[in-house]
């Protein structure tokens, strides 16, 4: 599979992005597991076209993550070119535009999802963006806006006569939000148009390997992308590439390895982003990280690190639960 000319081999898996979630420590991480392409948190192009300092340090980028993306969101054809052209200087792979995001702050103000009630306006950014910059730019949307407007169909071969180079369905419409099931055939209806010749990525409720196996082989489609499954848990894409890829299987992670890795994702974030905040986007992680799943009463221990401020704190509370694991008899683990 190809996106411009990046080459990301076959059935590769996406890393979605995630607000909050996939900051340069995480992507590196899940890069370094097996993720064939990661994506930035979302940018707001007002508040990038505002040199809003926030926004800007989302634009950093390493080269250990390449290929990677910078995903943009907006509501207007000025901003969003705008917004466009300053992503194109930071030098990512590609350039993603955010069609998807039902959140209310977004999608109420009709950006993100909410584009999907104003299809013309969501082409027209879609043509400009193209035209105003060099980078591949790709993106992401839902079905629809609810059940009664499913126009991904319709939407998909319209995106690509704007001249993206792929594009990403997240199987569920903007009324759903996260809820229900997604629902694959339709990402499947538009990979098997004829018309269609952008790689098509599927996503959404992608959490086994061999979920992630099945979506290829049922629906066709050029690679898979990750969201919610990835939280605290960066070699999922170990788990899945081998799964999808059997020949390329290698020893399995032990308890200690995963935690190493946790508390090697907050290092790198505090020392990219600083303690407070790095702090922040690392306990998001750690709360939910599967790594911990099985520990009695952990519901005390997880409100601890969603407390903790400082690195010190946060690595004690990370190694007693370590001990608590290593004291555990494997059933209890199951």
């Amino acid at each position: 599979m190809k996106i411009g000319k990046i080459n990301l081999g076959e059935r590769p898996i996406f890393l979605a992005p995630m607000e909050d979630v996939t900051d340069i420590g995480f992507r590196m991480l899940c890069k370094r597991f097996g993720a064939s392409m990661v994506y930035t948190e979302f940018v707001s192009a007002e508040a990038l076209v505002r040199s809003v300092k926030s926004t800007q340090a989302k634009l950093n980028i390493s080269d250990e993550e390449r290929p990677v993306g910078i995903q943009i969101y907006g509501r207007d054809v000025a901003s969003m070119v705008e917004a466009a052209r300053i992503v194109e200087q930071a030098h990512p792979d590609v350039i993603d535009i955010n069609f998807g995001c039902p959140v209310k702050k977004v999608a109420g103000k009709g950006a993100g999802a909410g584009m999907l009630q104003n299809i013309p306006l969501l082409l027209e950014i879609t043509r400009e963006v193209v035209k105003a910059v060099n980078l591949p730019v790709t993106v992401k949307t839902r079905l629809g806006w609810n059940a009664d407007n499913l126009v991904i169909t319709t939407l998909a071969e319209q995106l690509q006569d704007c001249g993206i180079s792929a594009l990403t369905i997240h199987g569920r419409t903007r009324a759903q939000m996260y809820t229900g099931e997604a629902d694959w055939t339709l990402i499947g209806e538009v990979k098997n148009n004829p018309r269609i010749h952008i790689p098509i990525i599927g996503n959404g409720d992608i959490t086994t390997g061999e979920e992630a196996r099945l979506a290829f082989e049922r629906y066709g489609v050029d690679a898979v992308m990750v969201g919610r499954a990835s939280f605290g848990c960066p070699w999922i894409f170990k788990e899945m590439g081998e799964a999808v890829h059997p020949e390329s299987a290698s020893p399995m992670l032990s308890v200690d390895d995963k935690i190493n890795l946790l508390l090697e994702q907050l290092h790198i974030n505090v020392e990219r982003i600083d303690e407070y905040r790095g702090i922040l986007h690392t306990r998001r992680h750690l709360a939910a990280s599967p790594v911990f799943k099985g520990i009695p009463d952990f519901r005390q221990t997880r409100i601890a690190m969603l407390r903790a401020t400082t690195v010190e704190e946060l690595t004690t509370i990370i190694n007693s639960a370590r001990e608590r694991i290593n004291g555990l008899s494997p059933s209890c683990l199951a």
